[in-house]
């Protein structure tokens, strides 16, 4: 008994010796910075849940959410200083930030598509979207291409179905649905939920299309990697710890998803929990270069004056540390926290 007792703890000793090199240092004044957000999505629940519940903290962080909205604005915000990081879906960041804006990726925690398309009730099939619209933010954005890959998808002519720029967020561009002035929008969960729930039809899942796709991440300036590159690292360490406490702790996320998205809907908290905490993450957080270039030679093909190469736009040497510090490894323990 006392010899499987000593065993344990000896294979606890890696773990209690493990010293987390990504803290403050004792004494360090707290860092004010702010982080906008280009959306409100429950796509974004691991900023949500770090926010709510202090979790910057720790590495001696206090940070001011900013909400601007679109991802060339919160760009614009990020090499101009105004905010130190933003965390938006990179897919929709990516045509910028090749046009050559001074920012970069730096962590991907959410890498596969979570969006579906939803249409009014009488669009029951593929087929019936023939001479009906979609609805979108504005032309060459995100929801533009998706809605133009779903209908390639789908075996439809582009001239078939009418993409109509109409501006707005997801939600607004759902009522936009529900009213008639659109047929279909693509949105995001919990969104789908309440459009089961209200009777519309959730017509295709665009995880279906096997694109490569590189969704909410965490982006910061180039000056920030040039003078105070420590601090990017803080920020990926924070951010991997966070993305552990959402998986551990998922009635505080979901209060968070509640409190961002103004719903206290349970299946609707329930499926935007599944789908970001657990069915699109990827714990290493690394960014995928191969869906990054893709998307670039997307944008390229799409018109977007391309400056940069794909490996210019994005830097994974801090997650890469946190993988060869043993940082991860101390967080998941015996998890496989591995794609």
């Amino acid at each position: 008994m006392k010899t499987a007792v000593l065993v344990f703890l000896l294979s606890l000793l890696p773990y209690a010796a493990f010293a987390n090199p990504y803290l403050p240092k004792p004494g360090e004044r707290p860092l004010s910075m702010r982080i906008s957000t280009c959306a409100v999505s429950g796509g974004f629940v691991h900023l949500y849940t770090a926010l709510d519940n202090g979790l910057f903290d720790k590495y001696g962080m206090k940070f001011e959410n900013v909400f601007i909205r679109g991802s060339g604005p919160n760009l614009s915000a990020l090499s101009g200083d105004e905010v130190q990081f933003t965390y938006c879906a990179a897919d929709a960041t990516i045509p910028g930030l090749a046009a050559g804006i001074d920012a970069k990726i730096i962590a991907s925690p959410l890498v596969k598509l979570p969006y579906v398309l939803v249409t009014r009730k009488e669009v029951r099939r593929p087929e019936d979207l023939k001479g009906k619209s979609l609805g979108i933010a504005r032309v060459g954005d995100l929801s533009d291409r998706l809605s133009r890959a779903v209908v390639k998808k789908m075996g439809l002519a582009p001239e078939s179905v009418t993409i109509r720029p109409i501006g707005g967020s997801q939600g607004e561009r759902y009522q936009a649905m529900a009213a008639g002035i659109v047929q279909g929008v693509i949105i995001t969960p919990p969104l789908d939920v309440r459009a089961k729930n209200e009777g519309f039809n959730v017509l295709y899942r665009l995880i279906d299309l096997n694109l490569p796709f590189v969704y909410s991440s965490l982006h910061t300036s180039h000056k920030m990697l040039r003078e105070r590159p420590e601090i990017a690292q803080r920020m990926v360490a924070a951010f991997a710890e966070v993305v552990h406490f959402v998986e551990k702790n998922p009635d505080k996320a979901k209060a968070s998803i509640s409190k961002a998205m103004r719903t206290k809907d349970a299946e609707a908290l329930q499926s935007a929990y599944d789908v970001y905490a657990r069915e699109i993450l990827d714990r290493t957080m690394v960014v995928p270069a191969k869906a990054v270039a893709e998307a670039v030679d997307l944008a390229r093909e799409l018109g977007a004056p391309v400056r940069r190469k794909p490996q210019e736009i994005y830097d994974n040497s801090f997650v890469n540390n946190l993988e060869k510090s043993g940082f991860l490894k101390e967080i998941w323990g015996g998890e496989n926290y591995k794609r």
